[in-house]
């Protein structure tokens, strides 16, 4: 594959894969786990620390081997078997998942706003997906080109949101301190139940470490987009979910999906409901592209490895797009039908824990890797070390246990069983 992205076609497919509905909806949810102003916000900036830790600490993976994804870096640490499960979990319910999930909120958002019978939501969602895989076909320079500008586009009216929240002069108060919980939640209930769907809204962003092999200069800007894009998204969920707070009172973002249209409303008057609907369009529809960008990788990094059935065929490229085809197929069928089926619950579930318990694998992996190979050339080492890989490790045991505690079947039947059998029987195959 030709090196053909650049630094801020990097960054916005990081910034991109992150900023999807996450933004517009979580803030009626963690309203409701905390009851105060003051510990929503500091679960957003927890679940910030938390991300931009895990994103330093595993930068230093990405900047210091020479290998394309996080299923080569865990397959160089680990062994190959536990970076073959994190890219089937990413072919078979990662990606698709995100994909069917994120172009059935544009489906329902459209025709919501267009006055189309609810009935073609699933429709316009899959026209979507074929949409966007015809571009991704055309090549990555296109795609990635495009992820740019919507990106920029997808930013604008978050922003009008944060502008015009700052100053507007009939903010009602949203006290930041002394942190507290409301009024029958505990606080070790709310800290835990508002982070863990805080760390929801910024999963994604690993997904750029797919593209290593394609960015230009993947030892400087690989880590750098990763970090600069995450400090920016908390940033952003940070100063927006402050706005929504002093235009609504809390009660009324209480377990309200409705909360970025309302609060526009009261910003903009009758055509902000407008304006937020087309905002969140463009910005599912920057998230669904970013997804679908990275996803067709993950197919094609297996099949390099001879690791999947028929991997002459879906360890191939096009010679004059560089895109992996039968991968973007594979991932977008899977989509599609994830998409009929309607309903994401289970999937979410099972990825969320699949995803963090990789990343948390990444993140112990520099500690080991540092030991094992002090000689290792690090173009980007992670600051304040062990603090911050320590800061990641900490975030993603408790996304893990509490995955676990709340849903221990699914976990392991989701990091184990669906992958395992077609590894062994690729492994007897290959030998």
């Amino acid at each position: 594959m030709k090196r053909q992205i650049s630094f801020g076609q990097a960054l916005a497919t990081v910034v991109g894969s992150v900023i999807g509905a996450g933004v517009f909806f979580k803030i009626g949810t963690i309203t409701a786990q905390t009851g105060s102003t003051s510990m929503t916000l500091f679960v957003w900036i927890l679940a910030g620390i938390i991300s931009i830790a895990s994103g330093l600490t595993i930068s230093e993976i990405a900047a210091s081997l020479k290998i394309n994804g996080a299923i080569k870096y865990l397959d160089y640490t680990y062994g190959r078997v536990w970076g073959f499960l994190f890219g089937w979990a990413q072919m078979i319910v990662y990606f698709p998942a995100q994909i069917g999930a994120l172009s059935s909120i544009f489906g329902v958002q459209f025709v919501s706003l267009f006055g189309i019978k609810a009935r073609y939501s699933n429709l316009i969602a899959i026209l979507l997906v074929l949409f966007l895989l015809g571009i991704n076909l055309i090549g990555t320079k296109f795609s990635s080109k495009m992820q740019s500008v919507i990106t920029i586009l997808k930013i604008i009216p978050i922003a009008l949101i944060i502008i015009w929240g700052l100053f507007n002069p009939a903010k009602i108060p949203a006290p930041i301190i002394p942190l507290t919980v409301g009024t029958g939640h505990s606080f070790p209930t709310a800290i835990s139940q508002g982070l863990l769907s805080a760390l929801f809204a910024f999963e994604g962003w690993i997904v750029v470490t797919n593209l290593a092999n394609e960015v230009k200069n993947p030892e400087k800007d690989l880590s750098r987009a990763i970090i600069l894009g995450l400090s920016a998204i908390t940033l952003i969920y940070v100063l927006i979910n402050y706005t929504f707070m002093t235009v609504l009172p809390i009660d009324q973002l209480t377990n309200n999906n409705n909360a970025a249209f309302q609060a526009s409303m009261k910003l903009f008057g009758q055509f902000g409901g407008k304006l937020v609907t087309v905002g969140i369009l463009i910005s599912v529809y920057g998230a669904v592209n970013a997804f679908m960008l990275t996803g067709m990788r993950t197919p094609y990094i297996l099949a390099q490895d001879n690791l999947l059935p028929f991997s002459n065929k879906i360890g191939k490229a096009n010679i004059h797009t560089g895109v992996p085809v039968v991968g973007a197929f594979i991932v977008d069928a899977i989509a599609i039908v994830m998409i009929l089926l309607g309903n994401f619950t289970v999937l979410t579930d099972m990825l969320v824990f699949v995803m963090w318990t990789f990343n948390t694998m990444l993140s112990v992996a520099v500690i080991i890797l540092r030991k094992r190979e002090p000689e290792l050339k690090r173009p980007f080492k992670v600051p304040w070390y062990p603090i911050i890989p320590i800061i990641s490790v900490i975030g993603g045991i408790f996304i893990v246990v509490s995955t676990i505690i709340n849903q221990f079947v699914l976990s392991i039947i989701g990091l184990t069983l669906l992958g395992l059998p077609i590894y062994y029987y690729m492994q007897k195959k290959n030998n």
